[in-house]
């Protein structure tokens, strides 16, 4: 099929990116384009400068099929596009693609500014450009050869690079006002035309809206802190640009608040708090351990779980540093280091901290293996879960609840010392050579080798210290269950294996087993014909003892007969004398 399309007695080419000329007037899908470019060249992965090459690269294309050429190579003649111009679409395309250029530029410039500062002022003068090249796209769509839909179009994106202008040189009044009219006018597009087109529209709503929020915030009001923080909610386990977004929005406004925090209290003593990095940190703890708690799914629960990790590793990087620095200044002076310092006893807090997230996150892990454990396996070609992960699971708890044990400052707490021993019982009863591998066992018919009963000794040893324990109690009722389930399971082995051999069921009324013949056309019960069996033959009689026995004798009882001669017994053969 032909890509080529036939407008006003001329071939136009048809661009894969849905601009258009429609009855009305010309046309130009721009929010559609940019969010096409902008996910098959780079920012689905944030990567900004191979977007700046794309959109480089198609301005050059652009240029030489239009015949809009600045100049040659050896001299640049600038050009703009008129009005008059305006008899192909692609005119309009060629403005946007230098907004986009622009844009793209000054957002790698911010990332780039994070370690290199001086950039943030070349950064403002591409996203100035970029706001120019918007309001020269928008007096060109004023014309009346552009149709309605991408006139709103043009006016939203203007407002938006001039809210991004407004928002970094921290103007926020101006920048809410901007915000708000692209807002505005997506919204009402996203009420006039069909679900399929509306839903981008409302994508690009959610993504100002983090803005908005901060700009608020920024104004005076307290309660955007709290929506920024249910907008991360429910942006879900996804990343990407929105997720980057409200994350860095989120750090920005913590920084703010962190200059009025200056000392946290842990284990009953003080402690001042002067990096900036922990400040921020400990400021939005209670933030992050809401958001986790309130988690709509595994999903998300993760991905604040490995946030909140992130930050705790590099604010401990940020005390090591400071502690290094300590540790020098102590030898130069000749001080005693018998006692622990401040930064020593914040460093064991931060520690704390991440361990114990990491034994929460576990856990949480852990209870969704078991969970998936206990479901029926549907596909026996793929690998699911076992019984060995959860021992790896418990096994990370164990460790990271050996190290809180150890950590510096708190080798004298005995109350500490005792909680972290219990919980230590506590996920014991749960991993040690116990419930799990009786699991495992379970799942190789290795009746024998269960071992739950240890599971029942670590159980009861912490219900007899805490008898009011939820975890212990569910525990010991979790392993009778199985208990009395293997024993059953156990029972019950033997009867139902398969038959394997042909027996029929007339040799076999003493042992039940399963054989779905029996229910069948064909069921084995008896065979048939019977196979020859050897009978006892009839006995045969030996006279033995005749051979032994001496008769009396019968010659008085006898006749004599005369004596014939030779020829008296030649006569007697030949039967002659008879």
């Amino acid at each position: 099929m032909a890509s080529d399309k036939q407008t006003e007695g001329k071939i136009v080419p048809m661009d894969e990116n849905k601009e258009n000329a429609t009855e009305d007037g010309i046309g130009l899908e721009i929010l559609q384009i940019i969010k096409d470019s902008q996910q098959q060249h780079g920012l689905r992965h944030g990567d900004y400068q191979r977007y700046r090459g794309y959109c480089s690269r198609r301005l050059r294309r652009l240029r030489k099929t239009l015949g809009f050429k600045c100049g040659n190579r050896h001299k640049f003649t600038g050009k703009k596009v008129t009005v008059e111009m305006l008899s192909d679409n692609r005119y309009l395309l060629l403005v946007l693609m230098e907004a986009e250029r622009a844009w793209s530029y000054a957002m790698q410039l911010k990332q780039e500014a994070n370690t290199e500062p001086r950039k943030r002022f070349h950064l403002l003068s591409r996203l100035r450009k970029a706001a120019k090249h918007g309001e020269r796209l928008e007096k060109l769509c004023e014309s009346p050869r552009v149709d309605a839909k991408t006139k709103l179009e043009a006016q939203a994106y203007t407002s938006y690079l001039s809210g991004m202008v407004r928002f970094e040189l921290q103007e926020w009044k101006a920048a809410t006002e901007a915000f708000n009219k692209c807002k505005t006018i997506y919204e009402k597009l996203a009420s006039a035309f069909t679900e399929e087109l509306a839903v981008l529209y409302h994508q690009r709503v959610e993504e100002i809206s983090p803005n908005i929020r901060y700009c608020a915030y920024n104004i005076g009001d307290q309660n955007a802190m709290n929506e920024l923080m249910q907008m991360r909610l429910s942006a879900g386990g996804g990343g990407g640009m929105m997720a980057e977004k409200l994350e860095a929005l989120i750090t920005q406004t913590r920084a703010k608040q962190a200059a009025t925090m200056s000392e946290v209290e842990w284990r009953g003593r003080t402690v001042p708090v002067k990096i900036d990095k922990a400040r921020i940190f400990l400021l939005g703890l209670g933030d992050n351990e809401a958001a986790i708690a309130q988690a709509a799914n595994e999903e998300t629960k993760e991905r604040l779980y490995e946030t909140l990790l992130a930050e705790c590793r590099d604010t401990i990087q940020a005390v090591r540093e400071e502690l290094k620095t300590e540790a020098k200044q102590r030898e130069r002076s000749d001080e005693a280091s018998g006692k622990v310092s401040n930064l020593q006893f914040l460093h064991s807090y931060l520690t704390y901290i991440k361990l114990w997230t990491v034994v929460k996150r576990n856990e949480s892990m852990a209870h969704m293996l078991q969970a998936k454990l206990k479901e029926p396996q549907t596909d026996e070609n793929k690998r699911g879960p076992r019984p060995q992960d959860l021992i790896r699971l418990y096994d990370i708890i164990l460790q990271s609840l050996a190290e809180l044990s150890t950590l510096q400052g708190l080798e004298e707490d005995h109350t500490f010392q005792k909680e972290v021993a219990l919980k230590m019982l506590v996920y014991k009863a749960y991993r040690s050579a116990c419930f799990f591998i009786a699991l495992m066992y379970k799942l190789v018919k290795k009746w024998r080798k269960l071992t739950y009963i240890h599971a029942c000794m670590h159980a009861r040893t912490v219900a007899g210290i805490t008898p009011d324990l939820p975890d212990v109690q569910e525990l010991i009722t979790e392993v009778n269950a199985e208990k009395y389930s293997l024993q059953a399971a156990a029972i019950l082995a033997p009867s139902q294996q398969k038959v394997k051999d042909n027996t029929p069921l007339c040799e076999r009324l003493d042992n039940f087993h399963l054989d779905p013949t029996l229910v069948g056309k064909q069921p084995n019960l008896v065979q048939f014909p019977p196979d020859f069996q050897p009978i006892p033959c009839k006995p045969l009689f030996f006279d033995l003892a005749l051979n032994h026995v001496a008769f009396p004798p019968l010659d008085d009882k006898v006749e004599q007969k005369g004596k014939g001669g030779l020829t008296g017994y030649i006569k007697g053969i030949f039967g002659f004398g008879s």
